[in-house]
């Protein structure tokens, strides 16, 4: 997944407005691990089923927006809390 610097540098959280910066694949990998454990809920509660393409991550590394078939997703209620050590 890549997503060019242009844009990159003017996405920020909904809800905060931190900047938020692509997920590094070692960061992605611990994050669908926890998926597949069923450690992940999102913002709204839901706990995540499905692996996720990839993920911006919010500054302070407590919530990720996922990436699904290309597209991010940056609807602060489907934002992934963090739980998990996914920091680089």
């Amino acid at each position: 997944m890549t997503i060019s610097e242009e844009l990159l540098a003017i996405l920020v959280c909904p809800k905060t407005h931190q900047r938020l910066r692509l997920a590094s694949a070692e960061e992605l990998a611990a994050i669908n691990h926890a998926i597949e454990r069923h450690q992940i809920r999102s913002v709204s509660g839901e706990t995540v089923q499905n692996n996720i393409d990839g993920a911006l991550v919010r500054e302070d590394g407590q919530l990720c927006y996922p990436i699904r078939a290309d597209i991010p997703i940056l609807l602060y209620d489907e934002a992934l809390t963090l739980s998990i050590s996914t920091k680089s």
